[in-house]
């Protein structure tokens, strides 16, 4: 574990508080997909924990009425930098620029940038969040322009940084494989579930049963097309609906395409921006969850699938086997009768109780114990 301490058992030896700045920029409630529930969950750990230090959070236009509301009162601040993240480029200029004079204003020790990108220069040491590195491996996914920003910012990112936080083992592989940071500098802080995915959720489903489930949007690692192709082939052979909660993005030319082999249409139903308590629904009375993704940094869908006792076919692709282990059904194929079996097998297995070795299996995954290390680190980086 490294630089890992128990900052939030008890009888642990009490440090001066610090203040602890956070650049929240890259935040846009609703768009950022994993990244804003690996924030979001990390701090509200720590207001739960109510650890010693001040944390001033940078924010936006977007999200500062959110983290106001959530993240304020004693020990706690949010400082609006007045600008809209959604022009990517204003974004990072002002990162480069406003930020680092708000954050020498306020006077904090240690600053964490959680969304791969930083300030080249700032007047204290600095933690940085690299999560994966999919601009590489799938330079598809981004405009030219955005990998090419991408690209310097997490390079040079990488380098000034005093610590990298990941969330992977397979990811820390990445960061040392596609930049110069050493193996030494990286924290590797695994995710976890909401527990609410392992609550039984009152209700039923706004969508007819039985189905298929996937949640992603349609990035092309994402391979969405993948699954929508697979019930093309058990159409005529399963009653199920197929079920996709996912935004636009832009694989979406590929999902039209392979949406075109489906017989019937009104089996196919897509959501989106939907509350949480449905989501969780659509998880826990999902018949099979079907995450084709060809690259995850961590690969949070498969592990609340996972708490929701739901059967779950996936690929071995990135850090998923980390996630899954032995209790998810793996495609290690690009072939939609692949696929296509896959899912038949999980269904005619349908049953998935939770037994022992499975539930230890989900109890390694805990937030509590992400923002206890995420601390620790922040705590040597500003020492």
């Amino acid at each position: 574990m490294g630089d890992y301490r128990g900052v939030f058992d008890d009888g642990a030896a009490e440090e001066a508080g610090m203040k602890i700045g956070i650049n929240t920029l890259f935040l846009i409630p609703g768009e950022v997909g994993g990244s804003e529930t690996y924030l979001m969950e990390i701090l509200r750990e720590w207001k739960n924990q109510k650890i010693p230090h001040e944390v001033i959070l940078f924010t936006n236009v977007e999200n500062h009425a959110r983290l106001d509301a959530e993240f304020s009162g004693e020990g706690w601040q949010c400082v609006l930098c007045s600008f809209k993240a959604s022009n990517r480029v204003v974004r990072i200029l002002r990162e480069q620029t406003e930020l680092p004079y708000k954050v020498k204003k306020s006077g904090v020790a240690v600053l964490w940038s959680p969304g791969y990108t930083a300030p080249l220069f700032c007047g204290c040491p600095q933690v940085v969040s690299i999560l994966d590195m999919q601009y590489k491996r799938f330079p598809q996914d981004l405009s030219w322009l955005g990998r090419w920003t991408t690209g310097v910012l997490v390079q040079t990112g990488s380098l000034r940084a005093k610590k990298i936080l990941t969330i992977s083992e397979f990811s820390k592989s990445e960061i040392t494989h596609f930049t110069r940071a050493s193996a030494e500098k990286i924290r590797v802080t695994p995710l976890a579930a909401d527990s609410i995915f392992a609550q039984k959720v009152a209700g039923e489903v706004s969508v007819k049963k039985p189905y298929l489930l996937c949640v992603a949007n349609s990035y092309p690692h994402k391979n969405v097309d993948q699954y929508i192709r697979a019930f093309a082939r058990l159409e005529d052979e399963i009653p199920h609906q197929l079920v996709w909660v996912g935004r636009p993005r832009l694989g979406e030319a590929a999902v039209l395409e392979a949406l075109q082999e489906v017989k019937d249409m009104e089996r196919v139903t897509r959501l989106s921006g939907i509350e949480r308590d449905e989501l969780v629904r659509l998880y826990q009375q999902a018949d099979v969850f079907v995450f084709p993704s060809l690259y995850e940094g961590f690969g949070l869908p498969v592990l609340e699938a996972m708490q929701a006792q739901t059967p779950v076919v996936t690929t071995g692709c990135g850090s998923i086997p980390e996630v899954g282990g032995s209790f998810v059904h793996y495609v290690e194929s690009d072939d939609d009768a692949s696929w296509a079996e896959g899912i038949s097998d999980c269904l005619r297995n349908h049953g998935m109780g939770m037994d022992h070795e499975r539930e230890a299996w989900l109890a390694r995954f805990s937030w509590r114990e992400a923002a206890e290390r995420s601390l620790s680190c922040l705590t040597v980086a500003a020492e």
